[in-house]
């Protein structure tokens, strides 16, 4: 990746739009940051709210021209397409139902679609969406940010050039406790609609955070489901869709794991770890500690490798930016997925191949997320039965 000041992060800037992230939206913000960090792209227009006052405040604020601050996203994407200086790539960070609409509206303008996860509130959308952007001519990023942090890219080397040997054992989780009370009973906005099956779909908090804790597992592994058994909870009081959830994961080759996510884990902020269990060796990544991978070969002292330091390879030091023991995290995670796609969006403005390094999510892993909610959802509803994707 260009690193900001190179001579390339400069040269022509994309065109970025975005599809909500107006005004109190928190999501929009973090996208907005992680897009500037290495400075590849601008902000130009958007339709930053379902309401069009919103999202005409929302434009004033952000600075974006008056008349490129659109009304519906189906304008937006007409408009920018007819556009000499039209948008190049979008960024959709709506609610999960309203990710379908947007993206194919763009997709088939060939305007390039940076998506938050996951792919979409039902298998059908996400089925729809995927043959959408696998027939067009942009490319699709989904934001699973957690896959940019460099310590996990250093731990996907080893875990996929065989360091570790062969994967036995894989171990995810993912608790938090910001809903451990009944939130969105008080009109608090994320909590709304995060729990209201009929905009984050059926599943809540294995939709919401279970599809990181799946994705962090699969990215780094490499291994691919053969089949789940899911026991789901909802422990307030009232609630629609899940706040809580063990799953056994049962991978291609013999391989297993365990995957927990809740929302009601009170005393755990964003708790997100990942162990994975070799005939060689192990390593286990902390996310509130993203600079440090725990490395143990196999009759040997577990060692501790850190982000940028000695022993990490060229995997871990492509999405550093600062020396060795100056923090960086989730915004720079998020950066690192942004000049992932802004390389690709070069290479296809440019008309050469994109560089086999370049790693992020695609719209295969969407796919897949929904379909591991959907998985889930069908196997706690048969007492956990086992279960394969739907895909």
């Amino acid at each position: 990746m260009a690193i900001e000041g190179s001579s390339d992060t400069f040269a022509g800037r994309i065109r970025l739009g975005m599809v909500g992230g107006g005004r109190d939206a928190f999501i929009g913000a973090v996208h907005r940051i992680a897009s500037r960090i290495d400075d590849h792209y601008e902000l130009v227009a958007g339709c930053f709210s379902s309401t069009p006052e919103k999202s005409r405040a929302s434009g004033a604020d952000l600075g974006v021209a008056e008349d490129r601050v659109y009304a519906d996203f189906v304008e937006m994407a007409e408009k920018e397409a007819a556009r000499d200086d039209g948008i190049e790539a979008v960024a959709i960070v709506t609610p999960n139902h309203v990710h379908l609409g947007p993206a194919k509206a763009f997709l088939e303008k060939g305007i390039h679609v940076v998506c938050d996860k996951p792919l979409t509130a039902t298998l059908e959308d996400a089925r729809a969406l995927h043959k959408i952007a696998t027939d067009a001519d942009a490319l699709f990023v989904l934001t699973h940010n957690y896959t940019g942090y460099p310590m996990i890219r250093q731990a996907r080397d080893m875990a996929q050039s065989g360091v570790l040997g062969d994967i036995r054992v894989v171990q995810v989780e993912y608790p938090q406790d910001w809903l451990a009370e009944p939130l969105e009973g008080t009109g608090q906005k994320q909590a709304d609609w995060r729990t209201d099956p009929a905009r984050s779909g059926a599943g809540g908090s294995t939709g919401d955070i279970g599809t990181h804790a799946y994705n962090l597992a699969r990215f780094v592994t490499g291994l691919k489901l053969d089949a789940l058994a899911a026991d789901l909870q909802s422990f307030v009081p009232g609630r629609r869709v899940d706040d809580n959830a063990h799953v056994m994961l049962r991978f291609e080759g013999g391989a297993r794991g365990t995957l927990w996510c809740s929302q009601v884990a009170v005393g755990y902020d964003n708790r997100l770890r990942l162990r994975v269990f070799g005939s060689k060796g192990s390593v286990e990544w902390l996310q509130e500690e993203p600079n440090t991978l725990w490395y143990g070969p196999i009759g040997e002292p577990v060692r501790r490798m850190t982000r940028g330091g000695a022993g990490v390879g060229e995997a871990g030091l492509r999405g550093s930016r600062i020396p060795p023991g100056h923090p960086e995290g989730y915004l720079e995670g998020f950066a690192n997925i942004y000049s992932e796609a802004a390389e690709a969006i070069r290479a296809k403005r440019d008309g050469v191949a994109i560089d086999p390094a370049v790693t992020y999510p695609t719209i295969d892993d969407g796919l897949e997320g929904v379909a591991f909610v959907d998985a889930c959802v069908r196997s706690s509803s048969d007492d956990a039965a086992w279960v394969k994707l739907d895909i």
